[in-house]
């Protein structure tokens, strides 16, 4: 044997890091040595330093390097350190001596806990159908204890079991459990428990369930793995998951080791709350202990990167899947192309797709939702198109969320007619005929689009089959007629709505808003206003203070700072925008220039302005057409000013209006084109980027100057 060699590493495990320090070789492999031996050692925590930092003290991996001496060999800060640590590490790694004959602290069970085998009961036909009585019976306590009466047989300790395992609704098997201790028939053990603790757990019942277990430690009985696992399951399912980490860490502290099943329950429950680094070490521990994690365990890990947007996590999932030889059910593959989706990859999830037809599972309605959804998100419409045709020719399963996903996707793009097949499919269809999301879905595509005949229609059609129209409908047809003029219609429409039961939330307000500012005589603006007063009458009451003279702008700052605050997140830049267009469209400019800074100032619109020390940029993309020419007007008077000041410039001005990929997007460059031109301010159409205006500074000093020059000459 060589020369010994010690090198211990702490690392704060993030996905991006798991994912690049691994190589083929040996998956702890840190830093590249020529011929090593590698040993890995656990330390525990009670020998953790006090110094680690807080968030790494769960775990540290311990790399023992042995090495043969080589004539050709260095020194080790030459052969095994770099001078400068990975990009990829948080922060410099400490060195920590550990003693390496000390065993690894064990944190998991490498065998499951075996279930109770049951003897066969010659009593069970009589027994079961005792059962399936008390099933039947009222759901009262005193109907259930008059049933109890005709049991068969006495209660010994396997009837009592059989019972127990046999009844459905949780209110019944906690009853007969009540009941069963009751009878002193014989010693209650740690199985009648967890039957009736699983029976609780299927209906949300996590008090039950602790006070039974509390029960269960009081009366000195053992709370296996099983218990355990039911406890920590259930309070993930009612969301108490500061309940499930308590009854975890009481495991290690009665000496009960977590087998597989409960240890991946708990990575679950780390996972849900979004502590990555929790999991990890969970994870790394047990696989330092021998534990071979399963499918299920993956998709704990793919769902927890992909909530995260954590590509290289997701990355990580697969290489230790395929590392560990564990193949991938449906249930990873529907996670993963989820995680794919808000990680934003719909390449890597249509190649993730590819391998689950190659691997011979056939993907389900789920999977395919995923896959649609991803598909959309990118607005990859070709791909999408494909995959349906391919639903329909290996005759995949279909339900109603797969199919409104396709309609809305639709909606998104503006494929008018691929929604029209789709509906007609939906039609023809025995199981999945339109509801009302798949209604909304071509009100949308319609109103969008300006069909206003055709949203009509299916409005018409949602009448006679007595399909509810949702407010999500109500709005993209008050959109659509509104758009178009047809005002009556809109009134109609709305009326109709209020009457079947909607209730307009603030985008319909918002709708109802922007219906106002198109509206060109003062008949239909009262009409509109009287719909706006029914569904937010605060809206209204700021809409007459814009229109006179006399509202000072300290009062219509307090009224719109009111209506904001009451307004949802998402609603609260679309009613600024449609006010300011209000405003325009009245000639009240001062107004609108008002409500601009008061959005400015209430961080309606974050990204206006954007600095560097070589370009100046205003991004109306987030803009209305009034708004973005409103903010165009502000910007320049204020680049006037500081020309005039002679204060420092950069290079390069530009303006952003966006291109846009939606065929029914509202032509928000050319009005911002129009717009300029008018102004006579020096921006063009930029040829590299479209929905991209430019201007030089030279440009920026010379229309300064040549409006000072009119000025004078005036």
């Amino acid at each position: 044997m060589g020369e010994v060699s010690c090198v211990v590493v702490e690392r704060e495990r993030t996905g991006l890091e798991m994912s690049k320090s691994r190589d083929s070789g040996n998956h702890r492999a840190l830093f590249p040595i020529a011929t090593p031996q590698r040993q890995s050692q656990v330390l525990p925590t009670e020998l953790m330093p006090t110094s680690a930092p807080r968030r790494a003290r769960h775990l540290v991996h311990v790399d023992i390097l042995i090495s043969a001496p080589s004539p050709v060999d260095g020194p080790l800060n030459t052969t095994t350190l770099s001078d400068n640590p990975p990009d990829n590490l948080l922060s410099k790694p400490k060195s920590t001596w550990v003693n390496p004959t000390r065993p690894k602290r064990s944190v998991i069970s490498l065998q499951r806990q075996r279930r109770s085998s049951h003897s066969h009961n010659p009593q069970v036909k009589d027994l079961r159908r005792f059962a399936q009585k008390l099933n039947n019976c009222g759901d009262s306590e005193e109907a259930f204890l008059s049933a109890l009466k005709e049991i068969p047989h006495p209660p010994s300790r396997d009837n009592a079991l059989l019972i127990l395992n046999s009844l459905k609704p949780w209110q019944k098997a906690h009853l007969f459990f009540t009941w069963l201790k009751t009878q002193n028939s014989f010693p209650m053990e740690t199985i009648f428990y967890n039957v009736t603790m699983k029976s609780l757990r299927f209906g949300r019942q996590y008090q039950l369930i602790e006070e039974l277990a509390n029960e269960m430690i009081r009366n000195e009985i053992e709370l296996d793995n099983i218990t355990y696992s039911t406890i920590i399951t259930c309070a993930k399912r009612c969301k108490d998951f500061d309940k499930a980490v308590e009854w975890f860490e009481r495991m290690y502290q009665t000496g009960m080791m977590p087998d597989e099943v409960t240890y991946s329950a708990i990575l679950d429950v780390y996972a849900q709350l979004r502590k990555v680094e929790e999991v990890l070490s969970l994870y790394e521990r047990g696989r330092a202990n021998g534990w071979k994690p399963d499918a299920i365990t993956f998709a704990v890990l793919g769902k927890m990167f992909g909530e995260a947007g954590d590509f290289d996590g997701i990355r990580y999932v697969l290489q230790e899947m395929r590392s560990l030889g564990v193949e991938p059910n449906l249930v990873v593959y529907n996670t993963l192309l989820e995680a794919m989706g808000k990680a934003g990859k719909p390449g890597m999830a249509r190649s993730l797709f590819e391998e689950l037809i190659e691997s011979g599972l056939s993907p389900n309605e789920k999977t395919l939702t995923a896959l649609v959804k991803v598909y959309g998100k990118a607005r990859w419409a070709r791909d999408a198109l494909e995959l349906w045709e391919r639903m329909r020719s290996n005759s995949w399963p279909m339900d109603f969320i797969l199919y409104n996903t396709l309609l809305n996707m639709c909606a998104d793009l503006g494929l008018e007619e691929e929604a029209e097949r789709l509906f007609e499919d939906m039609k023809g269809s025995e199981n999945c005929r339109p509801d009302s999301w798949s209604y909304t879905a071509m009100l949308n595509i319609y109103g969008s689009g300006g069909k206003v005949e055709k949203a009509m229609m299916v409005f018409d059609e949602m009448s006679e089959l007595g399909v509810e129209l949702n407010v999500m409908g109500c709005t993209c047809l008050v959109q659509c007629l509104g758009k178009t003029k047809r005002v009556d219609d809109m009134v109609r429409v709305f009326g109709f709505a209020v009457e079947k039961g909607v209730r307009p939330d603030d985008r319909l307000c918002g709708c109802l808003l922007s219906v106002v500012s198109l509206c060109e005589n003062v008949g239909d603006e009262e009409k509109v206003l009287a719909c706006l007063q029914l569904a937010n009458p605060k809206l209204v009451a700021l809409v007459k203070l814009l229109q006179e003279e006399e509202t000072s702008f300290e009062t219509v700052k307090d009224e719109f700072r009111s209506i904001i605050s009451d307004t949802a997140v998402e609603a609260r830049r679309p009613f600024c925008n449609c006010l300011i267009d209000m405003c325009r469209n009245r000639g009240r400019h001062e107004r609108a220039h008002e409500l601009l800074y008061l959005g400015t100032l209430y961080g309606l619109y974050p990204g206006l302005h954007n600095k560097t020390s070589k370009e100046w940029c205003l991004d109306v993309r987030s803009l209305s057409i009034g708004a973005a020419e409103t903010a165009l007007e502000e910007w320049m008077g204020t680049l006037y000013r500081i020309v005039q000041r002679k204060e420092e410039l950069p290079e390069l001005f530009s303006a952003q209006t966006g291109a846009g990929t939606h065929k029914f997007s509202q032509k928000l460059g050319n009005s911002f084109a129009s717009h300029a031109e008018k102004l006579a301010v020096p921006f063009t159409p930029s040829e590299e980027k479209a929905g991209r205006f430019v201007a030089t500074r030279e440009d920026l000093v010379s229309w300064a100057q040549s409006r000072v020059r009119t000025a004078v000459t005036a």
